[in-house]
């Protein structure tokens, strides 16, 4: 998919009604393969994280309303509260973008435009969804009118069809407000599962709802999923860049807790049992059984605690063990999902008065109810993860690894793994722990690796993301980088930047867009500003320079103070 504008016509955080991003004045076919993020820069503050987290919200709205499962206790029927088609935040928005036309929808059409169709291109339908406070959202098709309904709109299955893929978000820091619609998702995500489980109802492996917030308990299943499926271009990068060549061995922990049947998502811990009323166990892992089959007969070794009900697979990452993963799982993708849904499973100790608070909550601080749930409780982790790191003899544990060695291979790994879908990403400061080498070069090796890869190169995927870093701007053409301001009313401003900024430098980056003329901290400046001071007041020139050049070092602000010295 491809963005082409967004609309807020209500307040939503610090963006005022009527603020507007056109991303795209000029679409054209091309623009959907070529990688072009959009990079979102500002001084901390300016909102541009808050465009992140309005799209998340909107996609999380519009997901809600079209999803097959819904919680009982997503809405409070009683209070008006929780989720209701009409009321939203933001509550009245324009959002615009272009999609893939699904092959549904081609056959369907395809002999009534015959006459008008390019058949030797791609083509892609213009999707237009408009809200309007206290109303449902209107989702039509604003170029091809055969896909709309009678009334104008698109019917379930074609909005279905014509949503992103997938809306990944992540972000570097405690961004509560991107995550929210997305750890709803999660709970969403699980009472599906478990909904099917308590009722005896199949369960295809894959959570419905397509939002996926990608924090750090997903950092080792990326890379694994990388390793397991190994892409050479892929490897490659992270061989070059971090110098992690190989994953050496690991170990997977499932447990199978159970509940009696005739509670609701309560656990023993919190139930106690009574000898009036025998009750059936029911295993929480039980509709999982083939997807923990399929680890087993990867599995180098295994066994099984009978104290803890906690089943272990040993792995040796070798030639056999990666076979037995391409014919048990077949990707990359379908082995993360299942991770995914063993993960979702972990929730199980949050109990149903939080979650429907959760659900019902705008709350900045809502992450805070969630529990932190200890090993013992968790029903799958990993363990003794070792892997072989360049210049270093023996296997060390990943854990090992610095902040910005794990958010690089995050990040990009992330992209990476959905490399092939058309979906969107929302990356919140996905550099904040790199150091300038890796910032320097995050674009392009996104790039390399990407255009690399032919099925990767056929993809109309989004990528939009905050930064501080004038590297990453510096890899971004002026078109996809979006200058965000606060006006002296205090109002939110987005404009392109009004000079070229593919292939600035990042002086010119930090200058004209934060504002920061000096190349040097406060501190020193304060120096030069010292010496100016003294050489006005008559000190000798060569006396001052010699002095200057054993306390600074090499900068532009020292040469020109060198330059006034011997002028003096």
């Amino acid at each position: 998919m491809k963005l082409i504008r967004l609309k807020l016509n209500s307040p939503f955080r610090s963006l005022a009604p009527g603020f507007e991003i056109n991303f795209l004045n000029e679409w054209n076919e091309q623009e959907a393969y070529q990688f072009n993020p959009y990079c979102l820069v500002g001084k901390n503050g300016s909102g541009k994280s808050n465009v992140l987290e309005a799209l998340a919200a909107i996609f999380y709205h519009i997901e809600c309303i079209y999803l097959s499962y819904r919680p009982d206790n997503l809405s409070d029927e009683e209070n008006n509260e929780g989720f209701d088609a009409s009321r939203s935040t933001p509550d009245a928005f324009e959002l615009e973008y272009h999609f893939r036309l699904a092959s549904e929808d081609w056959n369907d059409i395809v002999l009534d435009y015959l006459p008008t169709l390019d058949l030797s291109e791609p083509n892609f339908v213009h999707i237009s969804i408009t809200k309007q406070s206290g109303t449902p959202p209107v989702i039509r098709s604003a170029n091809i009118p055969l896909l709309n309904e009678k009334d104008g709109t698109l019917n379930r299955a074609r909005v279905k069809r014509h949503l992103p893929k997938y809306i990944l978000g992540y972000t570097s820091g405690h961004n509560e407000i991107l995550s929210l619609p997305f750890q709803k998702m999660r709970f969403i995500h699980f009472d599906e599962y478990y909904e099917r489980l308590s009722k005896g109802l199949d369960y295809i492996g894959v959570p419905e709802g397509r939002l996926i917030y990608l924090d750090e308990q997903y950092s080792q299943a990326i890379l694994l999923c990388h390793f397991l499926f190994p892409n050479e271009h892929i490897l490659k990068t992270f061989a070059d860049e971090i110098g992690v060549e190989a994953i050496k061995s690991f170990s997977i922990g499932i447990r199978h807790p159970s509940e009696p049947t005739t509670q609701s998502n309560q656990f023993p811990a919190q139930l106690p049992m009574t000898f009036e009323e025998p009750r059936r166990e029911l295993v929480l892992t039980s509709k999982l059984t083939k997807v923990i089959d399929r680890f087993g007969k990867c599995s180098t070794t295994q066994f099984e605690d009978e104290h803890t009900s906690e089943q272990s697979f040993d792995f040796w990452n070798n030639d056999a063990t990666r076979e037995a993963f391409k014919l048990h799982f077949g990707s990359a993708l379908e082995l993360f999902q299942a991770f995914q849904i063993l993960f979702t499973l972990n929730l199980h100790t949050v109990t149903e008065e939080i979650k429907k608070e959760l659900y019902l909550s705008e709350s900045l601080y809502a992450s805070e109810k969630i529990p932190s749930y200890p090993s013992d409780s968790q029903v799958m982790r990993f363990k003794n993860f070792f892997i072989k790191k360049r210049s270093v003899d023996e296997p060390i544990l990943l854990k090992a690894l610095s902040d910005g060695e794990h958010q690089f291979m995050h990040t990009i790994g992330v992209c990476l793994l959905y490399r092939n879908e058309p979906a969107l990403f929302l990356l919140d400061e996905p550099e904040t722990h790199l150091n300038p080498g890796w910032r320097a070069s995050y674009i392009s090796i996104l790039r390399r690796a990407l255009e690399e890869d032919s099925d990767a190169k056929k993809t109309s995927r989004e990528i939009l993301l905050t930064s501080h870093s004038p590297f990453i701007v510096s890899d971004c053409r002026q078109e996809n980088v979006l200058v965000f301001k606060k006006s002296v009313t205090n109002k939110v401003i987005c404009s392109r930047p009004d000079f070229n900024t593919f292939g600035a430098s990042a002086n010119t980056i930090t200058a004209k867009i934060f504002d920061q003329g000096d190349t040097i901290g406060n501190y020193a400046r304060s120096k030069i500003e010292e010496f100016d001071r003294r050489l006005a007041m008559g000190e000798n020139g060569e006396d001052l320079m010699d002095e200057a050049d054993e306390m600074l070092g090499d900068s532009i602000e020292k040469v020109l103070l060198t330059n006034r010295a011997i002028k003096s």
